[in-house]
């Protein structure tokens, strides 16, 4: 198996504060259906007042709110309960991320900036066949994609001394 290694910017995931928007389904006058996110209900009618929301399709300028089922928010500590089960899950897969990216670590050869090279002399027979991992560029692995080396992200953050 053929590696390549992902740069993380850091370890450190954070949950982004967004403030509680809007989503009303618009329409213009071609019929064209699209969605707008606004941090009010005025925020809306304002912005179509002045002419500012676009059709994404057509570009007219002529929009209004379509016809939508109302939305029901659930209660807080239902919302609590939900985040903490995603971030159980998310703590989770980064867990098994973690695992199979110290398995590489410590059974597949490291090559370094020289994956790209390596991995295609593996692959064309050039070599012997093992497990490598190492580093290569976007357009280094769109290349070795499209030869049929088969090459897969390495998922996780960097180690601080590869």
């Amino acid at each position: 198996m053929l590696v390549t290694q992902r740069i993380m910017l850091g370890d450190c995931v954070e949950r982004p504060y967004f403030p509680p928007m809007i989503r009303y389904d618009l329409t213009c006058e071609n019929e064209h259906a699209f969605e707008g996110w606004f941090p009010g209900s005025d925020a809306c009618d304002k912005q179509m007042a002045k002419g500012l929301l676009e059709c994404p399709i057509c570009a007219s300028r002529d929009v209004r709110k379509a016809l939508m089922a109302p939305a029901v928010s659930a209660k807080k500590g239902d919302r609590d309960d939900e985040f903490r089960k995603q971030a159980m899950a998310f703590a989770a897969t980064q867990a098994k991320l973690a695992a199979m990216r110290a398995h590489v670590e410590e059974n597949f050869e490291n090559v370094g900036d020289q994956f790209s090279e390596e991995a295609r002399r593996i692959h064309y027979g050039e070599t012997e066949k093992r497990d490598i991992y190492g580093e290569a560029t976007l357009p280094q692995v769109k290349e070795l994609v499209d030869e049929g080396v088969e090459v897969a992200p390495l998922p996780g953050s960097t180690r601080s001394d590869a």
